[in-house]
């Protein structure tokens, strides 16, 4: 028992990858290491998929153009037209949580596991909710709405722009570490074909589920910040 729980812990851990000679050594963890490796190849895929771009497009460009508009409409379902400034973020932020979640896949480790990078996340979303706020009321408006609809309930609207991102933090990295935690034991226990069905759970539809939970809390935030 002692040594499954030492081989759990240790393939818990967030390795540091290498220090930078700055400062006295500065860390880069495995997850920051991922985080950038994750955003290159998405610019890149980017890049790759946008070159040549016909009027007539092909099979390729027309899947392209579908995937897109699938995505688009669903944002601005969600904002609606006054939201649409936002949704390229929304797109990259939602492409960024699927792929670092499905990387388990290939044996990687997904950086949605490190605390550091959900708070992250979570915390571009809320300064992008405040400031989508801020630009459609004007900042005295933005100030007065934390007074309504009464102004004794003022401190409590302002609690909530520290519990969003905690909120939307602790269930990603939550939910994301547990299915991360019951694949390891169970590659532990019996690493041969038992890990298989449960890693479709728990890489794929748990990891999709939780980046549109992500996505769409930080969606609905928005279209309410937004409203008049």
């Amino acid at each position: 028992m002692e040594t499954f729980t030492e081989e759990l812990l240790n393939r818990m851990n967030i390795r540091t990858v290498f220090e930078i000679p700055i400062l006295g050594g500065i860390p880069v963890t495995e997850s920051v290491v991922l985080s950038w490796g994750i955003m290159a190849f998405l610019v890149l895929g980017s890049i790759i998929l946008v070159r040549n771009l016909k009027i007539i497009p092909g099979k390729k460009q027309l899947a392209l153009e579908i995937a897109v508009g699938g995505i688009w409409d669903f944002f601005e379902g969600l904002m609606g037209e006054r939201g649409r400034r936002y949704i390229p973020y929304m797109a990259t932020v939602a492409l960024f949580i699927g792929t670092s979640n499905l990387v388990g896949l290939v044996g990687l480790f997904p950086p949605t596991k490190d605390l550091n990078v959900t708070a992250g996340l979570a915390v571009m979303s809320i300064v992008l909710i405040e400031f989508a706020g801020i630009a459609q009321k004007g900042p005295k408006r933005w100030l007065k709405s934390f007074a309504e609809p009464m102004p004794i309930i003022a401190p409590i609207n302002v609690m909530e722009i520290f519990i969003r991102p905690l909120s939307l933090c602790m269930r990603l990295f939550g939910n994301i570490l547990g299915g991360f935690v019951v694949m390891e034991m169970v590659k532990i226990a019996a690493p041969l074909l038992v890990p298989i069905p449960l890693s479709f759970y728990f890489d794929i539809f748990d990891g999709l589920i939780q980046t549109y939970v992500f996505v769409l809390l930080t969606s609905l935030f928005i279209k309410e910040a937004i409203e008049d």
